[in-house]
């Protein structure tokens, strides 16, 4: 029976912060590409808001990364494709203030609003536990290692 949209190979729900779409445009290879091949796939079920595309829009075209303009429309057209919007829910004020930097307030909105079990960043600092309770943070490594391994190995 196909999987619909909505559920990915893995039943793995995933947000993805912004750097780890950086990443995977500097290098051709890297566990920042295989989440996003496993994405592009539809074998994760990516979750983001309108405010997340507006944040990767804005910082992928910054041009200290000399991305080309056309390129990143591109790959956010598939990547938007692929993605499970959800409606956008503002984060508790107290949980808002306890970020380092509160514009990254909105993946955990996503997280929650998405009911996805982690935020893939490569920035755990800027998401300490005081302001994420119960949502789990990881690195793209170790979500490769933990979600994708286990996912395999169960199918």
């Amino acid at each position: 029976m196909p999987r619909s949209r909505r559920h990915g190979k893995f039943g793995v729900r995933v947000v993805l912060d912004t750097n780890i779409l950086v990443q995977s445009q500097i290098s051709a290879h890297g566990p920042a590409n295989v989440i996003l091949g496993l994405v592009l796939t539809r074998s994760l079920t990516f979750i983001a808001s309108e405010r997340i595309f507006e944040e990767y829009v804005d910082v992928l075209e910054r041009t200290k990364f000399g991305f080309h303009r056309t390129d990143i429309d591109h790959f956010l057209k598939h990547l938007r494709h692929c993605a499970v919007i959800v409606p956008e829910r503002p984060l508790p004020r107290a949980v808002a203030r306890s970020l380092p930097d509160p514009d990254d307030g909105i993946f955990l909105e996503a997280v929650i609003a998405g009911k996805a079990p982690v935020l893939v960043s490569q920035n755990i600092r800027h998401f300490p536990e005081r302001s994420r309770p119960g949502i789990k943070v990881v690195t793209a490594f170790d979500f490769v290692r933990q979600y994708v391994r286990i996912a395999e190995e169960e199918s």
